[in-house]
């Protein structure tokens, strides 16, 4: 993860701010999860869950202009407009929150940079990136300190991620999602193109890594964990044990959702939540 104001450590205990408290007792700070995808954004805030579930559009009703697309971000100020309708009647007008975004995790710094001039319209104290992928395993409750293959099953992008003690550590995607499904994408075309994600990854990793993981099963996310026409194409063709993750449509919000709570006790966290305070 990446994020920024580092905290001042070493400070007199005489004068050291007090530890926060739990949300939502704590009444001096606010916090905000978020997961723009291409086709939903969902939005939780510390002391109110998930707040937002919607269509990412930049206005409903006519007119509307979809920011995200495949993944990526391609109308900033229409995602900052979208950010404060869908918020402005749930955070007080002085509040500077503590904003996570979960992000696709091939799109990397191009992502990261686009969200967080985005999430700038929300005034944050400060901002931090988590991997989709790790934020759902954190949701998932997922052993981290074992291999894990994640899938995750978007409405316009499928990825395909190695975790390593919690870390990226190999990731394929294709352009594939459940709002392709129709005459000319089928379950099993996505399913399809799953195994030879997961194929490529074999070949190329010099390590047992991947068979590791592959031994332990796929924990299988988003909103293609809901589609029983694909979860019956993946069984049959991956030939691995596939769990289903609890509530798969929200889990990356959720999981950016715990990170940020244990950051939040972290005995760092007094003032904006430096990037040694996240659990890695």
């Amino acid at each position: 993860m990446t994020g920024t104001s580092p905290s001042h450590a070493g400070a007199s205990p005489s004068y050291a701010t007090p530890p926060h408290r739990p949300w939502p007792m704590c009444r001096r700070c606010c916090a905000i999860a978020l997961d723009m995808g291409s086709i939903r954004t969902r939005v939780w805030i510390a002391g109110q869950g998930v707040v937002a579930d919607v269509p990412t559009v930049t206005s409903p009703g006519t007119g509307a202009g979809y920011p995200v697309q495949r993944g990526t971000i391609v109308d900033v100020p229409g995602c900052a407009r979208m950010l404060q309708r869908l918020l402005r009647d749930h955070l007080p007008r002085s509040t500077r929150p503590t904003v996570i975004v979960a992000a696709p995790v091939l799109d990397g710094v191009d992502y990261r940079t686009r969200a967080r001039a985005a999430v700038e319209a929300l005034r944050p104290r400060s901002v931090l990136t988590v991997p989709s992928a790790r934020a759902v395993a954190v949701a998932a409750g997922a052993d981290l300190s074992r291999p894990l293959m994640l899938v995750d099953i978007g409405a316009h992008l499928t990825e395909v991620v190695l975790l390593v003690d919690g870390a990226v550590t190999d990731a394929r995607r294709t352009a594939l999602g459940t709002s392709d499904l129709g005459e000319t994408t089928t379950p099993e075309r996505i399913s399809e193109a799953v195994a030879s994600m997961l194929t490529a990854m074999l070949r190329q990793d010099r390590t047992s890594l991947t068979v590791d993981a592959l031994h332990r099963g796929v924990l299988l996310a988003g909103g293609g964990a809901l589609r029983p026409e694909i979860t019956y194409h993946l069984t049959g063709r991956l030939h691995t044990p596939l769990r289903v993750v609890p509530a798969p449509h929200t889990a990356a919000v959720r999981g950016a959702a715990r990170l940020l709570r244990a950051a939040h006790g972290h005995p760092s966290a007094s003032g904006p939540l430096p990037p040694s305070a996240l659990p890695r």
